[in-house]
């Protein structure tokens, strides 16, 4: 048995934590692999959902850069105690931390996670700083760097990363979890309030610069001035009618009927099998969009921002534009609007095929399996030989 414990900054939802559930799900009733988790921060809601899995999680409660010494010794004692095969560490402080910790407890068997392709710009941040270090480090520290997406990987090339320890891995998704059909959708639209004769753009993601909503508004009230019979959904952290913001920017469309918030939900599969079209107004930071091979998986054609590997997971199942040009967004969703109903089925089937022969959750666990042997497998001397070839 190969024993795996993850260290990861956080465990509330995101791309990262879902990851990490996805993968530990994968392995479920596997006896070849045991994983546990520790947060530097708070358990959070997918560390409740992991140990309802009867996965072993602990949380550090680290609040600040300032809790970073005992968090260091912390996951020094854990790690020695547990004497896992390998530490795999989720996102930049969890890197630094994780993997220095593991070092100093005598493990070199240590995986780095690497998810973003853009970092806050100005005066430095804790987060920049993190990153800086992790780069100094990564030539000493992982014996492999994990990034989610070619994007991301060409960004911290740049930041000094190891540039030969570094392969990617694509998230992977669960197929079975992401089945409509048009007794759900009509289900969803009615608790919704939405009509089944209209065309419903969707948007998911925290309110986040980075997500741009201001364009996809923006691109929204362009394409609501020439179709009336289209509609928008906003969903995610932070979409709902408190945000004065958000109400600001609908207010000055002119069209602030034609979308509907709803908030954070946890019910997001069955949001998309309400959508007609899925869009991403990203303008950075993006480096593989796990909702977009969620709509894909559902079978929703996707207009994308071209951002991070977005286009790469596209292809030619959708469209894909300039990234804060809300004109050219708003271009793109009335060519998706303009093909019809049949259209965008043909589109949505290509798309969920692409996620099957690409992005499947079975496809990213094997790619890990492959890692954890050739990291576990000890050589004479106690240390590991890894060939990394991406």
């Amino acid at each position: 048995m190969i024993h795996v414990l993850h260290v990861i900054t956080a465990l509330n939802i995101g791309g990262a934590e879902l990851m990490l559930k996805r993968l530990i799900e994968a392995h479920k009733g596997n006896r070849n692999y045991r994983h546990t988790v520790i947060s530097l921060k708070k358990t959070g809601k997918v560390g409740q959902l992991l140990r309802d899995l009867g996965i072993e999680v602990q949380s550090l409660k680290m609040n600040s850069v300032l809790d970073f010494p005992r968090a260091l010794w912390q996951l020094r004692w854990l790690i020695r105690e547990q004497q896992p095969d390998v530490v795999q560490t989720w996102l930049y402080h969890a890197d630094l931390l994780g993997g220095i910790a593991a070092r100093l407890a005598g493990k070199r068997q240590v995986i780095w996670g690497v998810r973003c392709t853009e970092l806050p710009h100005g005066r430095m941040s804790a987060t920049q700083m993190v990153v800086t270090a992790c780069g100094l480090v990564s030539r000493w520290v992982p014996q492999v760097i994990v990034c989610c997406a070619e994007s991301a990987r060409r960004v911290h090339r740049v930041r000094g990363y190891s540039r030969k320890k570094m392969i990617v891995v694509p998230n992977g998704y669960d197929l079975i979890g992401f089945a409509g059909g048009p007794e759900l959708r009509k289900r969803v639209r009615t608790d919704l309030g939405l009509d089944d004769d209209k065309v419903v753009i969707g948007i998911v993601g925290r309110f986040d610069p980075q997500k741009d909503y201001n364009n996809f508004v923006r691109a929204g009230s362009l394409l609501a001035a020439k179709v009336e019979h289209v509609r928008f959904l906003m969903l995610g952290r932070g979409i709902d009618a408190e945000n004065e913001i958000l109400k600001g920017w609908l207010a000055e469309s002119g069209f602030a009927d034609r979308f509907v918030l709803t908030g954070e939900r946890g019910d997001v599969p069955d949001l998309l099998a309400a959508l007609d079209v899925l869009c991403v107004s990203s303008s950075c930071g993006e480096a593989f969009p796990n909702v977009v091979c969620e709509a894909m998986a559902m079978g929703v054609p996707c207009v994308v921002t071209d951002v991070g590997d977005a286009a790469q997971i596209v292809s030619d199942t959708g469209i894909v534009v300039a990234p804060r040009n809300a004109k050219a967004l708003a271009e793109g969703l009335e060519k998706m609007v303009s093909i019809g109903a049949g259209g965008r089925s043909r589109l949505g089937e290509l798309a969920r095929r692409r996620i099957e022969e690409r992005y499947s959750i079975e496809k990213a666990a094997s790619q890990f399996e492959a890692l954890y042997s050739q990291l576990a497998e000890k050589m004479p001397d106690g240390s590991q030989r890894v060939a990394v070839r991406n």
